[in-house]
């Protein structure tokens, strides 16, 4: 699409950066525009849809951001609004910036076979739960949240101001232990932590990250399935800081009450954040176990309309 030449104001690069679209610093009229994915998996479709957007409104390149969304490159100011327009059509937004609730990251644990949970149908109910049903909720900062299927944390969930993981939570049936010489449950632990004591195995809850590789290994059934959950860390940080996110205590064994956890969650950097610190200060500056103790009762939702409305 042929455009004039139009250099934004200061005034509207902070605007549309609130819509999505980044200053191209090549560039002196261009912007770069974020098309959120929801979960990081896309269609055939959405594809071809966003390639037409960039040929026709940009220079014709896609970039894969970090956070697993799109990004049009070098979208002239003037296409933005069209650019937009052509999105909306096909079911599509930009978006990913500023101090609120970003776009979820998910690893592809609902087809990986190493994966737990179905990490694609949870994401996307945060997206639509907290991304679009928060989407007018400011924060005090930028809020992060990464979904991983499994302990091998592909996507980082640590290192998000929220992160989830997904935990198959291992039962040890000693009476159905025979002390084997070579023990298949001792052979499947990626982390050597299964270990025979006086001819029975046992592994440390404490160290054990829940993987469940060694789960229906033992031909015996000395090991089988507790139950599937999550657990879920909070305050994670990436970037000129780093700080490494702490796990709650307990792990979660639905779906629903991980969605309440990343609620209260949302409510309590809201409410106890201050302005231009990141969820991992406010967690260290109120107290991890306070943190903790808030994010397990159910209190805060009691205040959940008050807290918006501030």
């Amino acid at each position: 699409m042929e455009t004039t030449k139009k250099i934004p104001t200061a005034e509207e690069i902070a605007r549309v950066k609130g819509l999505g679209f980044l200053r191209d610093k090549t560039t002196a009229d261009c912007f770069n525009a974020r098309v959120i994915t929801r979960n990081g998996k896309v269609s055939a479709e959405v594809l071809e849809t966003v390639a037409e957007a960039a040929r026709t409104y940009g220079s014709g390149e896609v970039t894969l951001t970090t956070r697993m969304t799109l990004e049009v490159q070098r979208i002239p100011y003037a296409n933005i609004e069209p650019f937009c327009a052509f999105l909306a059509q096909h079911g599509l937004q930009t978006g990913g910036t500023g101090p609120k609730v970003r776009p979820v990251v998910s690893c592809k644990g609902t087809t990986c076979q190493y994966g737990l949970i179905d990490t694609f149908a949870l994401s996307e109910k945060i997206h639509e739960r907290f991304y679009e049903g928060y989407h007018d909720v400011k924060l005090p900062h930028k809020f992060k949240i990464g979904v991983g299927g499994c302990p091998n944390n592909c996507v980082k969930p640590d290192l998000n101001d929220l992160g989830v993981v997904g935990q198959k939570v291992p039962k040890i049936n000693a009476d159905q232990c025979r002390g084997c010489k070579k023990c298949l449950i001792e052979a499947a632990c990626p982390i050597h932590l299964a270990k025979l004591a006086d001819g029975k195995i046992c592994i440390d809850p404490t160290a054990c990250n829940r993987c469940g590789r060694c789960i229906g290994k033992c031909p015996f059934g000395a090991v089988e399935a507790d139950f599937t959950g999550y657990r879920v860390y909070i305050g994670g940080r990436w970037g000129k800081q780093v700080a490494r996110g702490i796990a709650l205590n307990r792990i979660f064994s639905t779906e629903e009450e991980v969605l309440s956890v990343v609620e209260k969650a949302i409510l309590l950097f809201r409410e106890q954040g201050n302005a231009g610190e990141r969820f991992a200060d406010t967690v260290a500056r109120i107290g991890f176990e306070n943190a903790e103790e808030q994010l397990i009762s159910d209190e805060i939702l009691s205040r959940r309309e008050q807290i918006l409305a501030k």
